[in-house]
């Protein structure tokens, strides 16, 4: 029997299964297809998801393969510059191919010594009060005691489970991709220029090496369900821009809809969900990658715990409860920005007055701070401003937080030299450094970077030790 099954491998089951393995839970992940991706798509990684990847000691593999670019302008596509003092060492966006993340979190995996089988499609599952029986596309069935579904929009798990995904459905579709241009770039320039007056949704910008990005509006352009073809973008380009640019050799193409739906519920008994699985918006702002990501992260030590035994009642549970929410924040702000985008009349005069507030450091930050998730604060009671919220990588006296995280165990972060972490020592390490600039005398992190406590009175931190990492040990 297997202690947790993934359906499927992209990047959120990725990290799910190297989150697990760190705890020496066996895992194993189910991918349908039998091959990586063909197609190079650029995806961006937004600051919270850089901080997880340097956190568990991945960011610099991802470094070497990406490219760096400012943090701004990614909130409906309003230019403004990145306000001074962002808190954080990953203050940028960091553009790499997503076969590129799929691969380096794939290889995390495997390395710390997960299972992953290609082309096996989950076709169904039963569960029950041991564990899940899961069917394979051919008849196949497996045993594990939990299940969880990272196999996407569609996903086969969410659609077994009968847990209801409600929102909107497509109303808009785009085009979207990355092409060689004939075109001199003075002209597309000047044309894209010409074209925003009136449409913020169209988009064509070099991204390096003689390539574009492409973003067009499509509506009713092909079947939904086949990706676009080369003539489909030749198509809507001439009808938009009255040209198409000398557009040729296609690196990848794809459409998208501004279809907008969240899970009702992201457990069932045994079985849970988790990234697009979950909740899937149209990309503005490019974050559903990263919302994967960060969900995998908060999940990956409280199902662990559950396996290994010392979880407290409630931690899985609290999976729902913390992300949840943090999906339904991100829907919302990509239904407005979607607004932003509109070409009329009073959808742009909201635009020009936000544009403005932009103006003002506070907005700006207000915002990038949403789109990035670094402004996160989890609701864990009553306390101080810090609790619930991560912590950048701080300096110690000696060497850098994250690198004390790489682990995955909770972290005693104490100035004042005098308190331990006792009987929890087998699932959480201490530091004791009076150095550290920490707003407050002591913080008690959890695997994924969070405050899960705040203060000096060693009785009240037993009490939060428990809460978050069930009884000590004998």
């Amino acid at each position: 029997m297997f202690d947790v099954i993934i359906a499927g491998g992209g990047p959120t089951g990725a990290m799910l299964a190297a989150e697990l393995r760190l705890h020496e839970v066996r895992v194993l992940v189910l991918e349908r297809e039998t091959e990586p991706k063909s197609f190079v798509r650029i995806v961006g990684l937004h600051i919270r998801s850089l901080e997880l990847m340097a956190m568990r000691g991945l960011l610099d593999r991802l470094l070497d393969q990406g490219r760096q670019r400012s943090a701004a302008g990614f909130f409906a596509a309003i230019p403004k510059p990145v306000p001074p003092g962002l808190d954080s060492a990953q203050a940028y966006l960091l553009g790499i191919p997503q076969p590129t993340v799929e691969r380096v979190l794939g290889e995390q995996a495997t390395r710390l010594g997960a299972e992953v089988r290609r082309g096996a499609a989950v076709t169904g599952f039963e569960q029950d009060d041991e564990g899940v029986t899961v069917e394979l596309a051919g008849g196949e069935r497996l045993r594990t005691r939990f299940l969880v579904g990272c196999d996407g929009a569609r996903s086969t798990v969410r659609k077994q489970l009968g847990v209801g995904f409600p929102g909107e459905p497509t109303r808009n579709e785009t085009l979207m991709g990355e092409l060689e241009v004939g075109a001199p770039a003075e002209q597309i320039a000047a044309t894209v220029r010409e074209i925003h007056r009136t449409d913020k949704r169209f988009s064509l910008g070099p991204f390096g090496d003689g390539v574009y990005r492409v973003v067009v509006p499509a509506a009713g352009v092909g079947q939904r369900a086949e990706p676009p073809t080369l003539e489909d973008f030749r198509q809507q380009l001439r009808a938009i821009a009255g040209t198409d640019f000398g557009v040729h050799s296609p690196r990848w193409l794809s459409r998208f809809g501004d279809a907008t739906r969240l899970a009702e519920r992201y457990r069932v008994g045994r079985v849970l969900l988790a990234g697009d699985a979950a909740h899937i918006h149209p990309p503005i702002g490019g974050q559903g990658l990263n919302l994967g990501l960060q969900d995998a992260f908060n999940l990956g030590w409280k199902l662990a715990a559950q396996v290994r035994g010392w979880a407290p009642g409630p931690l899985l549970d609290s999976y729902q409860a913390e992300r949840q929410p943090v999906a339904a924040a991100v829907l919302d702000n990509t239904r407005a920005q979607l607004e932003l985008l509109s070409p009329e009349p009073g959808p742009q005069a909201v635009r020009r007055l936000l544009t403005e507030l932009m103006d003002f450091d506070e907005v700006n930050r207000y915002l990038i701070e949403k789109i990035t998730a670094t402004s996160l604060r989890y609701d864990l009671g009553d306390g101080p401003d810090l609790l619930g919220r991560r912590l950048p990588d701080l300096a110690l006296k000696e060497g850098r937080l994250f690198d004390r995280l790489r682990g995955g165990r909770g972290l005693l972060l104490d100035r004042t030299e005098r308190l331990t972490v006792g009987g929890w020592s087998d699932r959480v390490d201490q530091l004791a450094d009076p150095t550290v600039e920490l707003d407050g005398p002591a913080a008690l992190l959890r695997p994924d970077g969070h405050v899960a406590w705040i203060g000096d009175d060693q009785p009240d931190l037993d009490v939060q030790l428990a809460r978050w990492f069930g009884p000590p040990a004998d």
